[in-house]
Formats: C-alpha cells, sequence, structure tokens
C-alpha cells in the first residue's frame, strides 16, 4: 500500500469520487472506537447504528473491489485511539501517504490536524462532498452582518440553487410557509404504516456488550428499522414521498400519544452518517412534486425543503463559524443539574413522560418535542447547558456534535444569547396542549399556575422571565410577555416563583 485514506463514521458516502476507482496502492480504513463512544453516554441505538452501518459500508467498498482494513470494537489490534491506530497502519503496511475528509466534528478537526503535522509522511485533507455548502459559506454570507438571521441565509440558498423559484421569485408567491405547518393532528387524517428495516444487528449487539461500552435507552429486538445503507436510505426517500409528504408540513409541528413519527421521514440518521445526500433527498422530494403537484399543496414540500437546505446547511454554516467557544457559551448563567427522570422518563407530567420515553424507547424524538418538551423544561428550569448538551448528544440516534450543540445550546437553551435564535423558545403549558394531546391525560392541570395539581409548565414559565429580566427584558420579541408580567400582580407573582422553586428544586417529585 502507497496510500492511506481514513473514512470516519459519519462519512459513509458511497459516492464519493474517491471510491469512483479501485486501485491496489490505496488502502481505506474504518474503526469502531472507544474513543467516540465514551465521549458522552450513548444511546445502546445510536451506537449499533453507527456500528452497522460502518460495518456495512466496509462490504460495500470490498463489492467494489476497494482495499479495506476494519477494526472492530474487540479486535486486538484496536488500540481505541484514532491516531494510535493510524500510526498502526503506517508503519505496519510502510504508507508513504495519508489522506482523509475534512471531519464535521471540531475535535476530530483538530486531531487529524495535529496528528499530519506530527507525522512524517505526506497528508491530504479532502472534501466529504455532502453538503449544498462549505464549512465557510454560511460565515462569508454574514460578514459584517449584526445577525444570523436564517430566513435570509435559506432565501439566498432558493435563488443559488433554482428551489421552488419561478422568474427569479419564490413559487407560489411565499417564501415561507411556516405559519401553515402548525397544525394539530386530531386523528382525521390517517398515517400509513411506518417504513421499517429489519437490519439483523445481533452481531454488533454482541460486540458492543463484550466491549463492555456503557449505554442508555433501549433496544428490546435484533433488528435495527433505520436505513443502514445507500439503497436503504433511498427506499426510505421514495417511501416518504409517496405516502407522508402530502401532510408532512401540515403535521410536522404536531404531536400525539398514539404516534410516534406522524409524517416524519425518520431520514436524519441517514443524512447524518451521509448515507445520502441532502442534494439527493431534496432532488428527489421536487421530482416527485413536479409530477403530483396537483395533489400536494406547496406548503408541504417549502416545509421539508426549509428543514434540509436552510435549517440543516444554516447549523451546520454556524457551527463552523461560531466553534470552539460556541461550545462554552452559557449566557443565561444556568447550572441547574438535569433531572433523573430524563433517563427514565419516570415523570406525572405526561409531555415529558411521553417525549422521553419515546426517546429512550427509539432513540428519536421529532424537532418539536426535542425543542418545547424536553428542551423547553430544561431552559425553564435554568439547567447547566453542558449537561443538557450531554443528553441530547447521547440519546439520539442522529445527534452529531455539528447539528446538535448548535440546535440544544443555540435554539433550545438560549446560551448563546441570540446568535441562532432571536428569542428563547419557551411556553406555558398552554403551547403544548394546542400542539398536542399530552394534557388531556396528564395528571397536572394546564389552566392553573400555583395550586398543587397546576401544570409545572405555567410556574416555571413565569418564573423563567421574571429571573431573566435583566438579560431578556430588552428583547424585542419579548416585550408583549414581559408587559403581562408587570401587570401581574405582585403577590400572586411571589406565589408563583414559590411554586417554580420548589419544581426546580424538587424535579423527581413531580
Amino acid at each position: 500500500m502507497k496510500t492511506l485514506r481514513l473514512v470516519l463514521g459519519d462519512q459513509l458516502n458511497i459516492k464519493h469520487s474517491w471510491f469512483k476507482s479501485t486501485d491496489d496502492d490505496v488502502m481505506y480504513a474504518l474503526f469502531e472506537m472507544r474513543q467516540e463512544t465514551d465521549v458522552v453516554t450513548q444511546h445502546l441505538q445510536k451506537v449499533i447504528g453507527f456500528f452497522s452501518a460502518m460495518r456495512q459500508f466496509s462490504e460495500d467498498l470490498k463489492d467494489q473491489g476497494h482495499r479495506v482494513t476494519y477494526f472492530k470494537i474487540n479486535a486486538d489490534e484496536n488500540t481505541q485511539s484514532l491516531t494510535e491506530n493510524l500510526t498502526f497502519l503506517i508503519d505496519t503496511h510502510a504508507i508513504e501517504s495519508f489522506e482523509y475528509m475534512f471531519p464535521d466534528n471540531y475535535r476530530l478537526d483538530q486531531q487529524l490536524k495535529d496528528y499530519c503535522q506530527s507525522i512524517s509522511i505526506p497528508s491530504n485533507a479532502v472534501s466529504a462532498e455532502h453538503f449544498y455548502t462549505q464549512r465557510q459559506d454560511l460565515a462569508h454570507f454574514f460578514e459584517g452582518k449584526k445577525q444570523y438571521l436564517m430566513e435570509n441565509f435559506y432565501r439566498d440558498m432558493r435563488k443559488k440553487h433554482d428551489i421552488l423559484m419561478v422568474a427569479g421569485q419564490p413559487e407560489g408567491g411565499q417564501w415561507n410557509y411556516d405559519k401553515s405547518n402548525r397544525k394539530k393532528w386530531k386523528g382525521k387524517v390517517d398515517i400509513p404504516t411506518y417504513k421499517y428495516f429489519k437490519n439483523d444487528v445481533s452481531e454488533v449487539v454482541k460486540d458492543i456488550k463484550n466491549a463492555g461500552i456503557a449505554t442508555m435507552g433501549h433496544f428490546e429486538t435484533k433488528t435495527f428499522s433505520y436505513p443502514i445503507n445507500r439503497s436503504q436510505s433511498i427506499e426510505q426517500l421514495k417511501y416518504f414521498c409517496e405516502h407522508l409528504l402530502v401532510h408532512f408540513g401540515d403535521f410536522q409541528d404536531a404531536m400525539h400519544t398514539d404516534e410516534t413519527y406522524l409524517f416524519h421521514s425518520r431520514l436524519s440518521f441517514a443524512m447524518n452518517l451521509k448515507l445520502i445526500s441532502p442534494k439527493d433527498v431534496v432532488k428527489t422530494v421536487m421530482n416527485f412534486y413536479r409530477k403530483h403537484g396537483d395533489a400536494i399543496h406547496i406548503s408541504q414540500v417549502e416545509g421539508f425543503v426549509r428543514q434540509i437546505i436552510g435549517w440543516r446547511e444554516y447549523m451546520r454554516g454556524m457551527y463552523w463559524a461560531l466553534m470552539p467557544d460556541y461550545k462554552s457559551h452559557n449566557k443565561l448563567d444556568n447550572h441547574n443539574p438535569l433531572p433523573d427522570f430524563y433517563w427514565t422518563g419516570d415523570t406525572k407530567m405526561n409531555c415529558m413522560k411521553q417525549a422521553i420515553t419515546n426517546s429512550i424507547d427509539n432513540g428519536y424524538a421529532h424537532h418539536i418535542q426535542r425543542l418545547m418538551i424536553t428542551g423547553n423544561y430544561a431552559l425553564l428550569t435554568q439547567t447547566d447547558p453542558d449537561e443538557v448538551d450531554d443528553w441530547y448528544l447521547g440519546i439520539y440516534v442522529d445527534a452529531i456534535e455539528w447539528v446538535q450543540l448548535t440546535n440544544t445550546r443555540g435554539m433550545s437553551q438560549f446560551a448563546d444569547g441570540g446568535k441562532i435564535a432571536t428569542k428563547p423558545y419557551v411556553s406555558s403549558g398552554s403551547y403544548i396542549n394546542k400542539m398536542s394531546n399530552y394534557c388531556e391525560d396528564c395528571h397536572y392541570n394546564k389552566k392553573t399556575k400555583i395550586t398543587e395539581d397546576a401544570c409545572p409548565f405555567n410556574s416555571l414559565y413565569w418564573n423563567f422571565l421574571d429571573d431573566k429580566r435583566s438579560i431578556l427584558g430588552d428583547n424585542y420579541r419579548m416585550g408583549m410577555m414581559y408587559s403581562l408580567l408587570d401587570k401581574m400582580d405582585k403577590e400572586q407573582l411571589q406565589k408563583i416563583k414559590l411554586k417554580a422553586q420548589d419544581i426546580i428544586e424538587n424535579p423527581n417529585t413531580y
């Protein structure tokens, strides 16, 4: 071998230009490592998913005629360290040059940069060829501007890539149909049977157990239901287009006790491992829409496209624009611990029980469950964003730092002081009731603030606004709520604050 090429666990892009031709002088390397599994406590299904997809990818490369070295988690030669494994291969095979794809993780990016400076052979890094944008495109786009407004970036992406555009104007006459994407699902619109795959992962589960990797969450079967290769990802995408896209936009923010996924695509795991690209996804959705536009309203398509070329690309760009300092931001000075029930779902708050149990059982929750249920509660109880970050990074199968950190510390916890979100995404029980049926069978009363059975979100919400007035009082988007707070009876507010303090100090009794 002359050249060693590294493929990380979230770089499983079989369409990458590296793989267009075979070369006996090139060896590809993939490693399952404790270095990565132990960053935080991970959901068992997340570790299973990564290892299964990596092993499948290794076999796919071999089937194409490529030379591959794969270290399973318990391999004797596996040092569990990225750089030590690379050095072992370089020395063992007399490697003359080393190449890797740019990581989408700041820590790994720095580790590989430092490593390349330490070795005596030439090295080179190339694009992972996945995103619409390059790392620094967003930073350049917002250069000199006071705010990093996603909407401005999203519109530019629409124009640049000619997506839902007609003669330079937004198709349908609107850039954004977000106001149409907030319907409550009441069971009147049927949801098709979900698309599940039956990937046998019994060997992977056994290897994880034998390695002694500490995990959380449940996994009760022998099969992994998410896509683990490109063909399955395409199959999942086609299923979404044919069965779910027609109502996706309407109910993308909805939550319901009887439905885990509603009309969501379940493609985030595959996309974040690069099994399928955003361009593949958007092109397929747009082609389907062009063929069936008479049956699908543009609001359904725009809502989905916005998540891919808007939010996803925006978050990745913000990550590279703001790291490494971003990971330590705590603008609201929150330091409370995350309650124990985040790991068990054992709480009388039905919305929290539903969202957390879903996460524990499936390694999944959609964006509103993450933002307005578990994230909302963590922010209202003024939880340390470090603890919130670790939980979100660990519990979801699709969680990779570039997308998790920006969504959690920025959008969800407002720890960046408004770089990503223009206001904190907090609410009382009324919003939860508006978007779900969670309140119907809850132990707590969504309408009261200080009674014994009052919804905890209600007192926590007003207490949060009062506690953070010095930081948030001048936020123009919070003006109406602070006006209402100012009009509140002072004695009533004091009772609310005492109630909230009890919840914060004794969370596991609620």
